[in-house]
């Protein structure tokens, strides 16, 4: 019976209640005693620890570092891996895994979640992409117990190496630490590890098969540039990068940088930087920022990482459409195009969808969010900004708080499971469970113009 209704879902469906279902499964394990150091953890916080690990968020209610035991962290640190590259993503590689065929809604899945254009070979494409996962997770373990060996025993070391070199691929943010990373910004070898990670993992994998692809076959590649996805990427993600490095480093450097030594101030304004997209570490005391970078990393959280990745948010993609999109409005072109390539309409349609979508998503949860806190610890009135970040970071997957996650009451914190979820999953494919399927219009309706602006 679950069988059939199972291969009756469309994958959409299937890809929904995945996560649903690894949520469910983490806040079972989570709320063990066994998981906690001290007291059980209720309900609502282990489905809110478990969601922000499957939905590789990072928002906590706790500490994570002194809460769990090693049980509970190592059930956090499976739920960020799984999360990182989807829950059905790991059961078709299951299934390579063991030999078997992959079914229609695989391919779709797969297809949807990592790569821009239908490939026939979709085995060879999971195998690389957890050969790529874990060769690059097992890098940053090395370097990062390297640098923790220093400071604690090697046992200790390998743990806490692995656990950050995950949380940090799969742009997940969970620290083991209270503080996150503020005690190690002036470490070269952690802030570039930390940073390379959250770069590579959520630069998307159809980006990085590409360019390794084209370092190990340099002939095939010959007069043929890389592909119209890739360079958007590419030159998005770096903006994105220098543009926020420097606004924080300039908006900062007075207040929050005034006291750190200049190579302190870079590591900090280019790990912000890069970590707001989607990471949720932390070098700089978040709350203390002034209004203007925490609206600028707002905005980066908002955006997120890259089709294929391991993070949330609107996509850098959907950013780079557009600005086309305006870009040639602009200049009066009636198509789309960039890189002198012409975007499909249904390419721009998707983005401007997905645009509108988030807006109207993060602008009602912010408001039921507002409505919860009334009389709270932290009135909605006199902390509006610090709800609205809250909300755009669970929405990105992001995992920076203005700490007020804490503090939120048990519907506020359903609310932000909500917005994770919807994050992660991702808006078009919630839209189309709940909506009519697509039929075959009989007419057409007469146009007409109206004004506009």
């Amino acid at each position: 019976m679950i069988r059939k209704t199972v291969q009756k879902m469309h994958p959409a469906w299937l890809v929904i209640m995945s996560y649903l279902a690894a949520a469910c499964a983490g806040m079972v394990l989570l709320s063990l005693p066994a998981a906690s150091t001290g007291e059980p953890l209720d309900m609502i916080d282990a489905l809110f620890t478990s969601t922000s690990g499957i939905c590789v968020t990072g928002l906590i209610v706790f500490d994570t570092g002194s809460q769990l035991t090693i049980f509970g962290k190592t059930v956090l640190l499976v739920l960020i891996q799984m999360g990182g590259l989807g829950v059905m993503t790991f059961s078709v590689f299951l299934f390579v895994f063991l030999g078997r065929g992959i079914s229609l809604r695989g391919r779709w899945i797969i297809t949807e979640t990592f790569t821009p254009t239908p490939q026939r070979d979709i085995k060879s494409v999971i195998r690389a992409i957890f050969v790529f996962t874990f060769a690059a997770e097992a890098v940053g373990t090395v370097l990062l117990y390297l640098f923790w060996r220093r400071t604690m025993p090697s046992s200790s070391a390998l743990f806490t190496g692995l656990f950050h070199s995950i949380s940090a691929f799969c742009n997940a943010g969970f620290s083991l630490f209270g503080s996150s990373f503020m005690a190690y910004r002036g470490s070269a070898l952690l802030n570039l590890t930390v940073m390379g990670l959250i770069v590579v993992g959520g630069i998307g994998f159809p980006v990085m098969y590409q360019l390794v692809d084209r370092v190990r076959r340099p002939e095939m590649y010959h007069r043929r540039p890389l592909s119209l996805h890739v360079r958007m990427v590419l030159w998005t993600t770096a903006i994105l990068i220098v543009s926020g490095a420097l606004m924080i480093f300039f908006l900062e450097r007075g207040h929050a940088l005034r006291t750190l030594p200049w190579h302190e101030k870079l590591f900090a304004a280019l790990f912000q930087s890069i970590t707001a997209r989607t990471a949720g570490f932390n070098t700089l005391d978040i709350p203390h920022l002034g209004g203007a970078t925490l609206f600028i990393l707002i905005m980066l959280m908002f955006v997120g990482a890259s089709p294929g990745s391991c993070g949330g948010g609107v996509k850098t993609t959907s950013l780079a459409v557009m600005w086309a999109l305006l870009n040639n409005r602009i200049q009066g072109k009636t198509s789309v195009s960039i890189f002198h390539r012409t975007l499909p309409e249904e390419t721009v349609s998707r983005a401007l969808s997905i645009f509108i979508l988030a807006v109207v998503t993060i602008t009602t949860c912010l408001i039921i969010l507002l409505v919860t806190q009334m009389g709270a610890a932290y009135p909605s009135k006199e902390f509006f900004l610090a709800y609205l970040f809250e909300a755009v970071s669970a929405f990105g997957t992001v995992g920076l708080s203005m700490g007020v996650t804490p503090t939120l009451s048990p519907a506020g914190k359903i609310v932000i499971i909500v917005l994770m979820l919807l994050g992660r999953v991702g808006l078009l494919t919630v839209a189309y469970v709940v909506t009519r399927r697509e039929r075959t219009a009989l007419f057409r309706y007469a146009e007409e113009k109206v004004m506009i602006g």
